[in-house]
């Protein structure tokens, strides 16, 4: 039973729990170590990964699965138009190799679409990613915030692994999002801590607004019976667009700024600092200490 419950992001559905752990635990023990814990007090089996990208994953026959043949004509008007233009500006300030859009630019048009597409090509942020993964993933966080049925099965993945005995969650990029309403939704659970890792949270119109916090909550609620909120945020990371989430979700928040280098989203670089080691840590007081 899982001491620390670690929560994926988009992205993620050709891999599965067993490949997270096996990149997660080591990186996580790491940062226990740069926070000057004791990373020997962690063991393997104290952290799981809960997996839900196979959820996202596209049918196909089993030698041939790969990622749907997508391109600027798919990107839907509404949510994925306005989230793609949204992570364009935040690359365009904060890297200079892409160029920001203005206000003329941010006309909702497929040409638009297209230009800010081309435009985060160039980011170091999307290094790697082509073209079709990029848009796929803008559906992967539309399917989970519009589609309540996928919405609840990742949900019920989430609530089969924590126990009495889990004290931490970790929630990278959407799965923050994931991790801060399965917390809302179970404040009967005894989890200690919540720490969010280049998380889309404070994103206020296309994800903050549409979070879905229990009957009778609302969004901004502080997430159950956690004691410590830590959030931690690279400046260059443009899925986290807002840095600070006190203001939308309280002064108990802890927020830091790290540097990550070209892999600003990275879940890894994330686990490895002293920030993240040193949240953990303070969940568990003196045992990893």
């Amino acid at each position: 039973m899982a001491r620390v419950v670690c929560v994926h992001g988009i992205g993620q559905q050709y891999t599965g729990e067993r490949e997270l752990h096996a990149s997660w635990y080591p990186a996580l023990a790491d940062g226990l170590t740069r926070a000057g814990g004791t990373a020997a007090a962690l063991d393997a089996d104290d952290v799981r990964c809960v997996f839900y990208g196979d959820l996202f994953r596209p049918p196909g026959r089993t030698l041939a699965v790969q990622d749907p043949p997508l391109d600027a004509s798919d990107v839907m008007p509404g949510f994925e138009t306005d989230l793609l233009l949204a992570l364009w500006a935040e690359a365009g300030r904060t890297d200079p190799a892409v160029l920001p859009p203005d206000a003329r630019t941010l006309a909702r048009t497929p040409h638009t679409v297209q230009r800010a597409l081309n435009a985060l090509s160039r980011s170091r942020f999307f290094t790697g990613i082509a073209l079709r993964g990029l848009v796929l993933d803008l559906k992967q966080v539309r399917a989970y915030l519009y589609d309540s049925g996928l919405r609840d099965a990742v949900q019920r993945r989430v609530a089969d692994v924590v126990t009495d005995r889990t004290q931490v969650i970790v929630g990278h990029s959407l799965g923050s999002v994931v991790a801060y309403e399965a917390l809302c939704a179970h404040p009967g659970w005894r989890v200690r801590a919540l720490l969010t890792l280049g998380s889309p949270l404070g994103i206020r119109n296309l994800v903050f607004d549409r979070l879905r916090t229990g009957e009778g909550g609302a969004p901004g609620d502080w997430p159950g019976s956690v004691d410590r909120w830590t959030n931690i945020a690279d400046e260059g990371d443009v899925v986290a667009l807002v840095k600070d989430l006190r203001p939308l979700f309280g002064a108990r928040v802890r927020c830091h700024v790290v540097h990550n280098g070209a892999r600003a989203h990275d879940a890894t670089r994330y686990l490895n600092t002293p920030e993240a080691g040193g949240a953990v840590a303070d969940a568990h007081g003196p045992a990893l200490g």
